[in-house]
């Protein structure tokens, strides 16, 4: 068939698409076979996956997980894309500046993938948490905001989901939280523990942003590849978070690969330390916390 638009394509007998989606979706992931049987394939199509953030790593794993077949979502996003996005975050082109994060997410996946069943929140997403993820597989954190994101692991947990997550850091990297271990503020020793959604200040986000980057800096070398005065400047909150498309669609890519082992109950998986891919080295880093990492923290 000719793939020139989905809503206006036939197949090479004259069919249009449209007349018989399991072929389609047949069709559409046939070049998936050998990565996944058909069994898999079926699994991941009836997975049900929650996305908070679809601007920069949320929206590359989201697009990855549509072309692998996944039909099945909830996403939340209650900004919309300007200039500064366009050098890391998927969706966002000259046509979508100024548009819902949201809505461009939602127009890129149905463009892909017709049959796609999506449903989609703003900014009251957190206020309807407990429902979200009782209706999801699994939960892909692409928010970069510290109370939310704190807020989505405990329900996650409360309710024995995974999520999958990545550190600020300059580095691709992804980590994975079990609901049945540590969370990331028991782990990180977070200043939110046990304080109510009301008592997370803004100074308190800071310090848990601090210990992220910290732990960032303490056992990876994402420090030596940086503009350390950039660094400064964020720590001292002058500057947004610096990033770049080559940064960000790797981390989602490796978040992608996260969310194929949980959906599938694959052995290896990310844990809560993460690892971490230098593409300057050609090497994987795995944190430690043996006697280097003690001299240098």
């Amino acid at each position: 068939c000719c793939l020139k638009g989905i809503n206006d394509t036939r197949w090479r007998d004259g069919r249009w698409f449209g007349d018989n989606m399991n072929d389609f979706y047949s069709e559409f992931t046939q070049r998936n076979y050998g990565f996944f049987d058909q069994t898999e394939q079926e699994i991941l199509r009836k997975s049900k996956i929650f996305i908070p953030g679809v601007g920069g790593m949320g929206g590359t794993v989201f697009e990855c997980l549509v072309r692998i077949g996944v039909e099945n979502f909830i996403i939340a996003d209650f900004d919309v894309f300007e200039v500064s996005n366009l050098n890391r975050q998927i969706f966002c082109i000259g046509e979508t500046l100024n548009k819902s994060k949201v809505d461009s997410a939602v127009a890129r996946a149905k463009s892909i993938n017709p049959n796609i069943k999506i449903k989609s929140y703003g900014q009251e997403w957190t206020e309807n948490l407990s429902t979200i993820v009782s209706e999801v597989d699994l939960v892909v954190n692409g928010c970069d905001d510290i109370k939310s994101t704190v807020l989505l692991v405990r329900e996650a947990k409360k309710q024995n989901k995974f999520v999958v997550d990545a550190f600020a850091s300059t580095l691709p990297n992804v980590y994975v939280v079990d609901p049945q271990g540590e969370t990331p503020e028991q782990f990180h020793q977070f200043p939110t523990r046990n304080l109510n959604a009301d008592q997370i200040t803004a100074e308190i986000q800071k310090q848990c942003m601090l210990k992220e980057i910290e732990y960032v800096i303490v056992h990876t070398t994402a420090m030596d590849y940086v503009v350390k005065s950039a660094v400064e400047d964020l720590v001292n909150g002058k500057r947004k978070r610096f990033s770049m498309c080559s940064m960000v669609w790797m981390t989602g890519t490796l978040m992608s690969y996260e969310d194929l082992k949980i959906i599938l109950k694959k052995e290896n998986k990310a844990s809560l330390r993460g690892y971490f891919i230098n593409p300057w080295t050609c090497e994987s880093e795995k944190p430690s916390f043996g006697v280097k990492a003690f001299f240098k923290k």
